[in-house]
């Protein structure tokens, strides 16, 4: 067999290929960005063709910078942005409209009008999400709605929808094969994650042709093969699953009450619930984490919305630090806040307040606040979101993880991470690769073709992590927190104040 797994990472400002050997260290890897665009305050757009070029040519860079070739490569792994939405002709493969953003807000009004027609509950209880503009359907009603005849085009059968790894699968396969897997169809608002297949109550609601709707099948097995005019060689496609979910995958997160968050320009917990779809009354929502071997398993799951972006405030709004590095040594210049907290809420708040009127605050001010006591505040903000969520799964699924798994940039500075450690009560776990999305769908990949036989394998090549025990006092743990509370509560409503 050959040696190595391509792991594609399509996110949202740049395409990614990384390729692991059979000791899963990454031997290539190139990154390429990609324009956005933003036609309308609050709209995002991407070009799906562009997505495609740099994709391809991010997969050929690292094979080229690791010096091997397609017929080297056991098997491709996809990861992606998840809920960014794309229509195109199924014969030419051409987009008929620019790709919609998960952050795009455009389709706010045909969710206002879902929820007018009292479909909010309806929604919930099929799909485990809320009528958001995050999510897909809406962005397929907005594109049937924008391109003139393109409902009558979709109901005969001639457009395809898709998220970007049933794009990237089409493209990759020359047009052979449409279909997705379970952690991206559940994001789409059309999926019902009980029954594990399209729902039509849902796509009558948004009158969205089955027609148009890949095949969902699991998330390991055989997708296809690439066409080799794109690597040279035809190559197994084994393994896909959407961004947050693969990061559960790659950290081991794969029994019930194991949780991972990846620390990127926000926060997404995730915490696995195995078979059981817990429906959330703490303000997350409920997603398929994979299906294998025809069985779904389920995550609770909680957005904070600024994390890694409240560094870059810090950085460059603030102009406290030149590098985002330097705010670990600036934050440990001080013994503590000095009473400070920040409140991140520059966008409102994500789970679990889902506040959309909050804004960012800074409380508990003297004379003597430095700038070190901000930045420290702003690093411990990071982590008391974290506990708001953790707190959140508890109740939602009566389970508390007894650890915290973690990747993501901002994750490499250990303040930050032994404060997580404190503020929960547990501790944190730091894997050696902090590439977890990318090696979840690697993984996937690699039980799709056989080369992995179990997680504890991958774990074993990988070596050990390091850990984050916790060392504050359990009562200055919910004093702090407690504190932190009272400060959520006077960013809360803030627009609404009229200020």
């Amino acid at each position: 067999m050959a040696d190595f797994i391509l792991a594609l990472d399509q996110g949202t400002t740049s395409s990614r290929a990384l390729l692991f050997d059979r000791q899963f260290g990454i031997r290539g890897l190139e990154q390429l960005e990609f324009q956005q665009f933003f036609p309308k305050p609050g709209w995002v757009e991407h070009d799906p063709q562009e997505i495609w070029d740099t994709q391809l040519r991010a997969a050929r860079g690292a094979l080229a910078r690791a010096g091997v070739t397609g017929r080297d490569v056991a098997a491709i792994g996809i990861t992606n942005q998840r809920e960014t939405t794309v229509v195109w002709d199924r014969r030419t493969a051409l987009p008929i409209h620019p790709a919609i953003v998960w952050q795009s807000r455009q389709t706010t009004p045909i969710c206002d009008a879902l929820r007018a027609a009292g479909l909010e509950e309806e929604v919930r209880a099929r799909t485990g999400l809320r009528i958001d503009a995050y999510f897909s359907g809406t962005k397929v009603r907005f594109i049937l709605d924008a391109v003139p005849g393109a409902q009558a085009r979709a109901e005969a059968g001639e457009l395809c929808f898709g998220t970007i790894d049933t794009w990237l699968i089409y493209r990759l396969t020359g047009g052979r094969v449409f279909a997705t897997e379970p952690s991206n169809a559940s994001r789409t608002l059309l999926f019902n994650i009980h029954t594990g297949d399209w729902d039509d109550t849902l796509l009558q609601a948004l009158r969205i042709p089955r027609a148009m709707l890949p095949d969902v099948r699991d998330s390991v097995g055989l997708f296809g093969e690439t066409d080799p005019e794109w690597l040279g060689h035809a190559i197994p496609i084994t393994g896909v699953a959407g961004d947050q979910q693969s990061a559960l995958f790659g950290q081991g997160c794969l029994a019930p009450g194991q949780a991972k968050n990846t620390y990127g320009t926000g926060c997404f917990l995730l915490m696995n619930t195995g078979h059981e779809a817990p429906r959330s009354q703490a303000g997350l929502v409920t997603t398929v984490a994979w299906r294998r071997a025809g069985r779904l398993e389920y995550a609770l799951e909680g957005s904070i919305f600024v994390a890694g972006s409240a560094v870059q405030w810090l950085r460059d709004g603030m102009g406290f630090v030149a590098h985002a590095r330097e705010t670990e040594a600036l934050a440990t210049s001080v013994p503590d806040s000095g009473g400070v907290y920040v409140v991140p809420a520059f966008v409102g708040l994500g789970a679990p307040y889902w506040d959309e009127q909050a804004r960012g605050t800074i409380v508990g001010i003297t004379r003597g606040t430095t700038r070190a006591h901000v930045t420290r505040a702003t690093l411990e903000a990071i982590g008391f979101q974290t506990r708001d969520v953790m707190q959140a799964m508890a109740r939602d699924s009566g389970i508390s993880p007894a650890v915290l798994r973690v990747d993501g940039g901002a994750c490499e500075n250990d303040f930050l991470m032994q404060f997580q450690a404190d503020i929960l009560g547990i501790p944190v776990e730091r894997p050696l690769v902090l590439e977890a999305t990318a090696m979840g769908a690697a993984a996937l990949a690699g039980f799709g073709v056989g080369l992995v036989r179990d997680r504890a394998e991958i774990d074993r090549r990988l070596g050990a992590p390091r850990y984050f025990e916790p060392h504050m006092r359990a009562d200055e743990r919910e004093s702090r927190y407690a504190t932190w509370l009272r400060a959520v509560e006077r960013a809360r409503g803030w627009m609404e104040a009229g200020s």
